[in-house]
């Protein structure tokens, strides 16, 4: 396999982390740390120059997100702007870090020197945070990416060396970098405005929610669906997986934004009639929420872009939206939904062993 087709791979599982209302006028670079670094990251787009196969890659998976958030930003669609930015500054950050390396670490030897080193700088990041390490961090919205990338931390960074063994020390570096990108966007995450001044939600355990969408992913995964729409199915079941480890580790924020893009992404037919009605009402059900509902908001934003994108989806996003996502996530603020007895579980007759890199 070539250079470019494995990070071409690597790049296509960084896909799946991913990420994804009123129209204002966006705000100056100057004054406003989200438009900074859109800009900051559109400028290295633009510039950095290199015949490398690998920066084509990155130029080409980045360059879509980067041009989503400056026009979700322009339309004053800030939680999606985030979102757009943080999928695609992963790839670039870690290609700036990478950058920065002597051509001596790209060795055998020098790769795991930099592996250990990088090791020791993110010492304080690789173990299990306090679900409340991060709750500083306000949106709620921006406390869901920051706890998801925390823990996307620990799984590059324990990734990146077999990986760099088992195919070249450049996708190794690839994963370091990734870890360090993700550190650095908590950073960036912490230093933005808090937006909304009402009070965070509380938020518990989805489990409930979580063995529910389970079960109606695993109804769904038949022929035909199950062949045509299969890609659709494992990003589906990755979001799945990553919200079960952010809810196991009490990180709920992370938790429900990965549980509602798990909802999204699920491949299932969904009523389209009445979708602007419908995403009006829960418009104005944010507006009125009494506490900090910008996790709502990302995906209604998420919504509205795509009715407003010709040609796109034909409404497929904001159908499953309006219809499903979105009345998950008020649901998942009220009590836990009583669990039914079930039988106890058969004795299994064959055991699976599934070997992954990470969130796919």
């Amino acid at each position: 396999m070539t250079h470019s087709r494995r990070l071409g791979t690597a790049l296509a599982l960084f896909a799946l982390l991913a990420l994804a209302t009123g129209a204002t006028p966006s705000t100056s670079p100057k004054s406003d740390p989200l438009a900074a670094e859109i800009a900051r990251w559109q400028s290295y787009l633009a510039n950095h120059g290199s015949s490398n196969e690998q920066w084509e890659e990155i130029r080409k998976s980045t360059a879509p997100a980067l041009a989503e958030a400056q026009a979700a930003l322009d339309a004053g669609r800030r939680e999606l702007a985030l979102q757009r930015l943080v999928s695609a500054r992963v790839s670039l950050a870690s290609t700036e870090w990478m950058d920065s390396l002597p051509p001596a670490d790209f060795e055998p030897a020098g790769f795991e020197a930099e592996v250990e080193r990088s090791g020791k700088a993110l010492a304080a990041d690789l173990g299990l945070p306090r679900p409340d390490a991060l709750s500083g961090i306000r949106p709620a919205v921006a406390r869901a990416f920051a706890e998801v990338f925390r823990l996307q931390i620990r799984e590059f960074y324990g990734t990146s060396l077999d990986y760099g063994r088992t195919t070249t020390t450049l996708y190794g570096l690839y994963y370091v970098g990734a870890a360090r990108a993700q550190r650095d966007a908590i950073a960036l995450l912490r230093g933005l405005p808090a937006g909304s001044t009402k009070p965070a939600p509380t938020l518990r355990s989805l489990a409930p929610e979580l063995d529910a969408l389970e079960e109606a992913m695993l109804a769904a995964y038949r022929p035909p669906a199950a062949i045509d729409r299969h890609p659709d199915f494992i990003g589906a079941s990755a979001s799945l997986k990553e919200a079960r480890e952010l809810d196991a580790a009490g990180l709920r924020y992370g938790a429900m934004y990965k549980y509602l893009q798990a909802a999204q992404r699920l491949p299932v037919a969904r009523e389209t009639a009445g979708v602007p009605e419908k995403l009006a009402a829960f418009e104005k059900r944010i507006a009125e929420s009494p506490t900090d509902a910008s996790i709502a908001a990302l995906y209604l934003q998420i919504a509205r872009a795509d009715l407003a994108t010709p040609g796109g989806g034909g409404g497929a996003t904001a159908a499953a939206i309006a219809v499903d996502v979105l009345p998950r996530y008020f649901a998942a603020l009220e009590p836990a939904p009583a669990r039914p007895r079930s039988a106890p579980p058969a004795a299994p007759e064959v055991t699976v062993t599934l070997v992954r890199w990470p969130y796919t």
